[in-house]
This record gives structure tokens, C-alpha cells and sequence, in this order.
């Protein structure tokens, strides 16, 4: 096996020319960074080590380059937002909670602004200069920061020892910080190095899946209108009849299917394709079938003479139009005086649930988050260090944990790299 751990260890391991620290933080991310910035603040010798020439390589492209810092929501809603091992982050959310990211960011440079749904950006809208004050703030705090891929762990008597490069060079810790992300986005350097350190340690992984991902749909027109985004629509995602999820916000069509907040998140609860999923999308939630009615009579009246095509722009997107027309099998030239309540009660229904069928997911590599990871059961969620081996903790992506869109997943980062650094 790779890991030190499994070979006999050399009993003088760290000499004079060896570089040693207290703690080793492996990733370069807003977990990684925050934890060695901690460690660093109080007394230990930290050095941070991230395979990318960049650090938080990852962070820069979120929200589209804008950065979704946190939410505002109350921290107590937090625990609600996560998707999977809730209660394990209870301690993580109330040490470093989203206020103190805020002021902490604040302290930083980086004013920060609220958006709908409570997503906390950035005023500049870059994520760079959220990367950048993270990294600012580990070097300010003493923190070391290499840009050298770490290939083990040296593990002994059930304790950390240090770690190797890729190099074959052993530098000597009493602590690491296993910070390195999931699978998804591998270019970024998201490659599952940690799934591997912490099995070879003896944890448990719990097999990683995308979350937060695009979905796959049957039906082609959604080509038609790739890159057409919706604002304020009602989604419904159905299994069998029953609905598994539902949101209200933003989404986008895609060539292959659809996107967007409200979709990423429905995404973390489809688990299986057994059978296809149903995705009813309401163009118009705050309108009852009532109300939309007599919208619809209204346009009519005030279009009496026109085609039925020409009728809709000031109900839908133009690029939509067509779609709903087909799909309401309606004459698109018939004048709209000739439409029966039977037909206007078609459009309305359409209007009321645009139907998609999802026969899938995007791979993992396309996906925002990877749910799985490092078992919780194994880790202690007031500290992230590991129940198995002494010295070894767990901070961000790693864990099997992932929230839904909306910060709450950058939060954990910065709450769980948090309590390993200040518990190392």
C-alpha cells in the first residue's frame, strides 16, 4: 500500500534539514485556507500545500465567477439546507457561523451584498477577490503556502506523523488537515486525493455521486431554447406520481436538458433511476388556473383580431412561445376570437405545469458539489478529527456532507476548516 503508514517507519524520521511543522493542512480551497489560517493564528507552525499553481482554484469560477459567499439566512435554517448528514454540522455552523464569515471577509476588504433568497455576494461580483483575501488571510496569520502535491501521509502507532511529497520528501507534522475537495470539477484539481489518504487510513468512503448537477431530459425541443433563462417559476419534480421536491426561483434550459438554482438543488434528490422523473415547471405561480384565466381573456380581448401566435408575448419569453403553442395543440393562425374555453383551458394547464421528462443526471465531473465522502460516523463533529487516528482531521468537500445551493455549501467549508484549525 502507498501510505507510510503501512510500512515500518524509520526511527529517526524527521532530521535537521527536513522541513517539520505542528500542522500540515493538504488543499488549497476555503476549507484548507481557513484552517491553516487558524492553526496559524494560534502558535502552531503551519504549512499549507495545494497541487494547483493557483490556490483555491476551485472558488474562483463559483456562481459564475461571482462567488455565492454565504446565506443570511438565520443559522439555525442552516442544518435545514443540508442535504445530507445535517446533525453532524451542528457544531461547525454554530462555532463559525455565516455572520462571521461576513465579518470576517469584511475584515478582509470584501464587502459583501444580499440577494434574493438570501445568497450573500461579494460587491465587486468576483470571486477572485474572495480567493484572494482567503489566501491574504493564511499568509497574515504565518501560515506557509507551497504549491506541491502531497502523495501520503506518514502514519504511526495510530498517530500522524507527517506527510510525503510527490518528490519522496517526508516532512514531519503532528497534525494534518486532509482539506482536498471531492470529484467533481476535476480540472480544478478535484480528484478524490483525499478519499484515498483517509481509506489507507482506515475510513470509510462513502461512495461519491454528483450533487447539485444539471439534469438530463427526454424531450429535444429544450434545444430549441438552450440558454433561456426563467425567473420566479414554480418547479415540481414527481416520482411515480408523488412529488419528491419542489422550489420556486431561477433556471435555465440547456442543450441537453436544464440548469439553474432551483434545478441543482432538486438534483440532490434524485437518487436512483429505476424509473424516469417527472419536472413540472409553472410559469406563472402566482397566478391561480382562476386568475391565469382571465389574464389570458384580457390579452385575448385586447388582441381580438390577431393570430393566436401573436398573441402571447406578454405571457411568455419569445423563444417559448412556440414550444407552448405546440404543446397546447392550438392553431397557431387561428384568430384568437375562435378559441374555445376548451383550448384557452389547454394553454392555461401548459402555462400552469410545462412538463419535461428526466432520464438523467450530468456526470460528476459537470457537478457543483460531490455528496459522499469520509464516513461521519468516523469523525468527531465538535473537533473533525478523525475517531480512528490521532492528528488526522477532515475539512470541507472531503465529508460525506452537501447542502443545497444558495452558500450553504461554501459555508461548511469555512465552518468545518474553522474547527479543525483551531482544534489541531
Amino acid at each position: 500500500m502507498n501510505i507510510r503508514s503501512m510500512k515500518q517507519c524509520p526511527k529517526k524520521m524527521i532530521t535537521k534539514d527536513k522541513r517539520q511543522y505542528d500542522v500540515v493542512v493538504i488543499g488549497g480551497g476555503p476549507a484548507g485556507l481557513i484552517a491553516a489560517a487558524e492553526a496559524s493564528r494560534r502558535g502552531k507552525s503551519t504549512a499549507l500545500f495545494d497541487k494547483n499553481k493557483l490556490f483555491a482554484k476551485k472558488l474562483r469560477i463559483t456562481g459564475k465567477g461571482r462567488c455565492n459567499i454565504t446565506n443570511a439566512a438565520d443559522i439555525g435554517d442552516f442544518i435545514e439546507n443540508v442535504n445530507t448528514n445535517p446533525a453532524f454540522l451542528y457544531s461547525a455552523f454554530y462555532s463559525f457561523t455565516n455572520v462571521d464569515a461576513i465579518n470576517l471577509f469584511a475584515s478582509l476588504g470584501v464587502e459583501t451584498k444580499t440577494e434574493r433568497g438570501g445568497r450573500v455576494f461579494p460587491v465587486s461580483d468576483s470571486a477572485a477577490d474572495v480567493a484572494n483575501a482567503l489566501v491574504r488571510y493564511a499568509k497574515e496569520g504565518g501560515a506557509k503556502l507551497y504549491t506541491e502535491k502531497i502523495e501520503d501521509i506518514i502514519i504511526k502507532d495510530g498517530a500522524v506523523r507527517g506527510v510525503v511529497t510527490q518528490n519522496g520528501e517526508e516532512i514531519g507534522a503532528i497534525g494534518v488537515v486532509i482539506a482536498t475537495g471531492g470529484v467533481s470539477y476535476p480540472l480544478t484539481g478535484s480528484t478524490g486525493d483525499g478519499y484515498r489518504f483517509a481509506a489507507l487510513a482506515g475510513h470509510k468512503i462513502i461512495p461519491p455521486k454528483p450533487s447539485l448537477v444539471p439534469l438530463v431530459t427526454k424531450e429535444e425541443w429544450v434545444r430549441e431554447v438552450a440558454g433561456l433563462s426563467l425567473k420566479n417559476v414554480e418547479i415540481k419534480i414527481k416520482r411515480g406520481g408523488k412529488t419528491i421536491y419542489s422550489d420556486f426561483g431561477e433556471m435555465l434550459f440547456t442543450h441537453f436538458g436544464v440548469s439553474g438554482p432551483v434545478i441543482l438543488s432538486a438534483s440532490a434528490h434524485i437518487k436512483k433511476f429505476d424509473t424516469n422523473y417527472d419536472l413540472c415547471i409553472d410559469l406563472k405561480p402566482a397566478l391561480s388556473p382562476q386568475q391565469l384565466d382571465r389574464r389570458i381573456l384580457r390579452d385575448f380581448e385586447t388582441n381580438i383580431n390577431k393570430n393566436f401566435s401573436n398573441t402571447l408575448g406578454g405571457l411568455l419569453p419569445q423563444k417559448l412561445i412556440p414550444i407552448i403553442i405546440e404543446l397546447c395543440k392550438i392553431d397557431p393562425f387561428i384568430k384568437v376570437h375562435q378559441i374555445s374555453r376548451e383550448q384557452r383551458e389547454r394553454l392555461a394547464s401548459v402555462l400552469k405545469c410545462l412538463p419535461l421528462t428526466v432520464t438523467g443526471v450530468c456526470p460528476i465531473e459537470e457537478a457543483i458539489i460531490t455528496s459522499g465522502g469520509v464516513c461521519t460516523d468516523e469523525i468527531n463533529p465538535s473537533t473533525m478529527e478523525s475517531k480512528l487516528i490521532k492528528g488526522l482531521y477532515f475539512a470541507g468537500e472531503v465529508i460525506d456532507v452537501d447542502a443545497y445551493t444558495g452558500g450553504f455549501n461554501l459555508q461548511i467549508a469555512y465552518s468545518t476548516g474553522y474547527l479543525a484549525g483551531v482544534n489541531i
